[in-house]
């Protein structure tokens, strides 16, 4: 059993200095019963330690009352000793009266500590004038009125008192309450900052499979229609299928390279050394060369552009024309790019179409979508069977700031 002065939960708490207030009130108190003058008593002598004593040992007991019982019992049994200790003549019995309300402050509640303050207030006047009518009056020119003064002067010194001990015992308790939402409050951002790391965490794994699939998925997909062509032509016009199958080595490397780039920098720049217009005219080149599409293209892009901007649009521009070489069978595309209050980029096809809510399980789409919440912009995509599929994509110039 723990009997140390300051309970375990307390000791690193403003709330300690409380508890060694109430030791040192305690401590006084004794030195006043131990009093030479106190001895020849012996009968209250006794008494008064039995009441201090008592009193001292119900200061162990703070920290293990929890149900509303046991805290009235409490209250009521230091009542009790209060009532005790004035009747068997203790001189510092007010004291007990200042340790009970600090020990208030570890046990009841604010409104129920109030209740106690003016309960223990209201006795002091009633003792301080019960003991002032049974006082043996050595000089007997000592007049009611100043018997009045007398009361009136130890009744306000010990309201003052009481009222600088709540004040001081609240400010302790606000430290305390400040303490304690202080560290809630910390341990609340280590778990957003944790919760964050894995969002962050979660959008690196979803960034690295975007690249992975737009990069090497786009030349996969090219160099697998090059393999096609070259074995459709290879009976009939071998030399155009020799050519294919060099484009098709020629697409096999550089995804080979980019794949490299990826395993090593986790990212690869598709603009990188190129404007955005050249960078479009490659992808438009690689789907003349594997449908024999030849796009309409119109790009207006007349204002300063962020180099994220411009690789969102190429990303989702490619996710758009892989998809058309996939899956379209499409013989008709419009792409449309265009700058005024916010960057536009429009791609259709005439190509069977699709159900869009019943496509979920692919990368590109989502992708397209994810890339565009990035940049707080929006991606609208309007299809339907055997109707074609029309992309509309719009994006702020300037980028969101979160």
């Amino acid at each position: 059993m723990n009997y140390s002065i300051v309970p375990k939960r307390f000791q690193n708490s403003p709330l300690r200095f409380l508890f060694y207030l109430n030791w040192i009130l305690l401590f006084i108190v004794f030195l006043s019963i131990i009093a030479p003058r106190n001895l020849a008593y012996n009968g209250s002598y006794w008494l008064n330690l039995f009441c201090l004593i008592f009193f001292a040992l119900m200061g162990f007991k703070i920290s293990s009352l929890n149900r509303p019982l046991e805290k009235f019992i409490y209250v009521s049994l230091e009542l009790f000793l209060i009532v005790l200790s004035y009747f068997s003549g203790m001189k510092l019995y007010v004291l007990f009266c200042l340790i009970l309300l600090v020990r208030n402050s570890f046990i009841l509640s604010q409104s129920n500590r109030f209740i106690v303050t003016i309960l223990v207030f209201s006795l002091i006047p009633i003792a301080q004038f019960h003991r002032m009518q049974n006082l043996a009056i050595p000089k007997p020119e000592l007049l009611e009125d100043e018997k009045l003064i007398i009361f009136s002067i130890t009744t306000t010194l010990f309201g003052i008192v009481v009222f600088f001990l709540q004040l001081l015992v609240n400010a302790v308790l606000s430290e305390n309450y400040s303490r304690k939402k202080l560290a809630i409050a910390n341990d609340k951002l280590r778990r957003y900052a944790a919760k964050i790391e894995d969002i962050a965490t979660l959008q690196e794994r979803n960034r690295i499979a975007r690249e992975i699939h737009d990069s090497l998925g786009h030349s996969l997909t090219i160099f697998n229609l090059h393999l096609e062509a070259a074995l459709k032509l290879l009976p009939s016009d071998p030399q155009e299928a020799t050519e294919l199958l060099k484009e098709a080595k020629q697409v096999g490397k550089t995804a080979l390279t980019e794949v490299r780039e990826s395993v090593a920098t986790l990212r690869s720049n598709p603009l990188e050394g190129k404007s955005l217009e050249d960078a479009i005219a490659s992808l438009i080149e690689d789907l003349k060369r594997s449908t024999g599409i030849v796009p309409q293209c119109e790009i207006n892009i007349f204002k300063q552009v962020s180099d994220d901007l411009k690789i969102t649009v190429y990303r989702i521009l490619q996710e758009a024309i892989t998809n058309i070489c996939r899956y379209s069978e499409a013989t008709e595309v419009i792409i449309k790019i265009e700058v005024n209050t916010d960057l536009k980029l429009i791609v259709y096809d005439n190509g069977i179409g699709f159900i869009l809510d019943e496509n979920t399980t692919g990368f590109g789409l989502q992708g397209m979508q994810e890339r565009t919440r990035a940049l707080g912009g929006s991606c609208k995509i309007i299809t339907a069977p055997d109707r074609g599929c029309k992309i509309v994509v719009s994006l702020p110039l300037s980028l969101p700031i979160f």
